[in-house]
């Protein structure tokens, strides 16, 4: 299954191993004051890199860009429109991505309504940045064997050397495709909630912020559900979760949908129940592919646009 091998809606708008690795959290070292004091891996940036609530939602923009492309690619063929791509910085181009052919039809509705969702974002975060928003950086959603989606399934064993995993292939592996994207989406925003400073950008990233949980509960519950009569799909996802944890900090704040305590876990929360939140420089970690601090690499092969652009060092 893992190896190699239209959007009617668009315009409507456990215990797991000790020493695993923290996810994705904001700045949440940073004071919440505008312009904010960044803090990526423990060293402080300079006063020219503090950031302000346009830094924090152009984050979040990059990461919009890459969801998008990849569903909308999925259910369609093609992408985002051009005029929602160019901005400040430099705008880069998709590399792969293609249409599923989806044999489940429920899992055909969700990738469908998941696009309309991500291209809304955009579009939304576009407007209210104005002509501080910025650019699509290039992104690689494709399947060759040493591109972005291949590495992160070989790092966590679902291919082998030399091997590529292909999201388009099937229902099954565009899920998985999907389950890396949609728990960044959730903890960062979640951890961007505390800094952003202006009301209304705040409620606005309240709002993505629970779509994207929708969405990440959505995709887990499906792969939960397959996983019943295909057992491999629950342990990809464990997979996937350690190989997240092995690329950031030394918390272990990454879960799977594997079952625990005679339960389901389709919410991946903490002791109290709550959503996990991470820094730029970890969602970074994560999207880059590395435990160093880069500025490039992975999904974004040129790195993200604007000024929070650095992983951290693990």
């Amino acid at each position: 299954m893992f190896e190699n091998g239209g959007v009617d809606a668009l315009e409507r708008i456990e215990q797991r191993r000790k020493g695993r690795r923290d996810f994705f959290r904001i700045a949440a070292t940073a004071a919440v004051t505008a312009p904010l004091a960044l803090t990526l891996g423990g060293q402080p940036v300079t006063a020219q890199t503090a950031v302000t609530d346009a830094d924090i939602l152009n984050f979040a923009l990059n990461l919009e860009y890459l969801e998008a492309q990849f569903y909308l690619y999925a259910v369609t063929g093609t992408g985002l429109p051009t005029g929602l791509t160019t901005g400040t910085g430099t705008q880069g181009a998709v590399t792969g991505g293609r249409k599923v052919n989806f044999t489940d039809p429920l899992v055909a509705q969700y990738a469908n309504e998941i696009a309309s969702d991500e291209q809304a974002h955009v579009a939304f975060l576009r407007n209210a940045l104005g002509a501080s928003a910025v650019a699509q950086p290039a992104i690689d959603i494709g399947t060759d064997p040493n591109g972005a989606f291949s590495t992160a399934a070989r790092a966590a064993g679902l291919v082998g050397a030399g091997q590529s995993f292909d999201p388009y292939s099937s229902d099954e592996n565009f899920l998985l495709g999907a389950f890396i994207f949609e728990d960044v989406g959730v903890t960062a925003y979640k951890g961007a909630s505390p800094l952003i400073t202006n009301k209304t950008f705040l409620e606005a990233a309240a709002g993505i912020l629970a779509v994207e949980a929708y969405h990440a509960a959505l995709v887990r519950t499906t792969l939960y559900r397959k996983g019943i009569q295909t057992p491999a799909l629950v342990q990809a996802t464990e997979a996937i979760s350690n190989a997240r944890d092995s690329l950031d900090g030394p918390s272990d704040k990454d879960q799977g949908i594997a079952p625990r305590d005679n339960a389901s876990n389709i919410a991946p929360l903490d002791g109290n129940g709550l959503a996990y939140s991470r820094s730029a420089g970890e969602v970074l970690n994560i999207v880059y592919l590395t435990q160093l601090a880069r500025t490039q690499g992975g999904f974004f092969p040129a790195g993200v646009n604007g000024n929070i652009r650095t992983s951290q060092a693990n």
